[in-house]
């Protein structure tokens, strides 16, 4: 019965992540009739919508529209780099204070709450008609993932605490990201040439209210107690200045950055350098997905029968990372554009599915046994990138050149590629060495520290 529940609690996250991206990438097809209104053209839905797709797998992902009006001197080109990163930011400004709070309060109720707050951007995406509904409602979306993102996945954490089980959820949810990222653009493109623009959205809402709805039944907030039996979790800023964990937040942060940098910058370079036409550039991600997922499956089995070679995956998906960022620039056809992208999305994978388990282990070995914290810095690493890509890329394109960003972003992640080497040793650390420690030093707190004490004693 218990196994049963923690896999029903298991799909409860992944549909909140996979709701989650799909919100985030859906209004890329309908940015467009946005500006054109603002412009006072009046909008234009279907064919003259562009159509993304995403399928880099990390919670928190964003994508400029491929086909968006170029410059005529206004500030419109700030204003939509601004809209894609505001989620971004409010969530980098509100993860520190949302994994103190899960730490303190447990995973359900955050995750609950960042579920209501999904929801609620939901509908004020249905509903917008102005650019300043649309920034609200984005950064609505970002105050929830801040909660649903980082709640979701250290319950998953906890849940699954031994391995491989813990690697093989934790990839499961990287896949459903994934997917979430590819399905929105079509998903959103398609219901708003031929339902209306608030079809999308309302479809995402109503799954997000029956997911809400699915976890109040099989873990009610608080109705379990289950909260009285958690430890004190490790504040933040001691996590944040653990070695290890500062490397594996580094490396997050590091093999992201080319992502966020080239979707809001590859497609008009993709026009202006080979003539690209519009399915090219918006098919330009799709075929990515496969390659992640690949990648997702290859690690979790890898690190069933090499756990040991953890640091070692990450590594790799770093250098691939930064011998396929290395390659863009060199690419002269819309075909050979994808095999450089499907490698990023690749080694994106190999990083994320080895070293996310990997930051619940240190916790679990070096502090104590609770994850709201130590994910709330691994969506802040995240955060740190898409939250610049939007704003900065554009402005190292036109100041530096394409090739210059696609070569500093491929050098910086093979130079930190060997940074990794720091966490080889990891696996030889024994859990019971820290929590003892902390449970003998400070004194029993609760039922958890009591039964712990009485299990040590005897």
């Amino acid at each position: 019965e218990a196994r049963r529940q923690r896999r029903l609690l298991l799909m409860v996250v992944c549909v909140a992540l996979l709701l989650d991206n799909m919100l985030y990438m859906v209004i890329v097809p309908i940015i467009p009739d946005y500006i054109a209104a603002m412009r006072g053209g009046g909008g234009t839905a279907g064919p003259s919508a562009p159509a993304g797709g995403n399928g880099s797998g990390g919670g928190n992902r964003s994508l400029l529209p491929a086909r968006y009006p170029p410059a005529t001197g206004s500030n419109e080109d700030v204003q939509i780099g601004v809209l894609f990163a505001s989620k971004a930011m409010l969530q980098l400004l509100v993860n520190p204070l949302s994994g103190t709070l899960i730490d303190r309060v447990g995973y359900e109720a955050p995750l609950l709450a960042g579920l209501a707050v999904l929801f609620l951007s939901t509908a004020t995406f249905a509903f917008a008609e102005n650019y300043a509904t649309l920034f609200a409602a984005r950064s609505l979306q970002g105050l929830g993932s801040a909660f649903a993102d980082t709640a979701g996945i250290a319950l998953i954490a906890d849940r699954y605490a031994e391995e491989p089980a813990r690697s093989r959820a934790l990839g499961t949810a990287l896949a459903c990201i994934s997917f979430g990222s590819l399905a929105a653009p079509p998903f959103g493109g398609v219901l708003y040439e031929f339902a209306g623009k608030r079809v999308p959205f309302l479809v995402l809402a109503c799954v997000c209210l029956l997911d809400g709805l699915m976890l109040l039944v099989l873990a009610p907030p608080g109705g379990t107690g289950a909260r009285a039996n958690m430890p004190v979790g490790t504040p933040i800023h001691r996590l944040m200045i653990d070695p290890y964990i500062a490397v594996v937040a580094g490396a997050l942060a590091t093999c992201n950055i080319p992502l966020a940098f080239l979707e809001p910058t590859i497609a008009n370079w993709m026009k202006d350098s080979m003539g690209a036409s519009e399915w090219e550039v918006g098919l330009t991600w799709l075929p990515a997905f496969f390659p992640h997922v690949l990648g997702v499956y290859i690690t979790v089995q890898l690190a069933a029968a090499y756990p040991h070679l953890q640091w070692f995956y990450g590594a790799l998906g770093m250098a691939i990372i930064g011998a396929s960022s290395c390659l863009v620039p060199a690419c002269r056809n819309f075909g050979q554009v994808i095999i450089p992208l499907c490698g990023i999305c690749f080694g994106i994978a190999l990083v994320d599915t080895a070293l996310l388990p990997t930051l619940a282990f240190l916790v679990d070995v070096r502090h104590v046994s609770v994850y709201g914290s130590v994910y709330a810095i691994a969506d802040i690493s995240y955060c740190v990138a898409y939250a610049l890509g939007p704003v900065v890329a554009g402005q190292i394109v036109h100041t530096m050149g394409f090739a210059q960003l696609n070569l500093g972003m491929g050098l910086a992640n093979v130079l930190y590629a060997p940074v990794l080497l720091f966490l080889k040793n990891v696996c030889q650390m024994k859990p019971s060495h820290s929590e003892r420690n902390i449970l003998l030093e400070e004194g029993p707190k609760g039922l958890y520290d009591t039964i712990k004490m009485e299990e040590r004693k005897g």
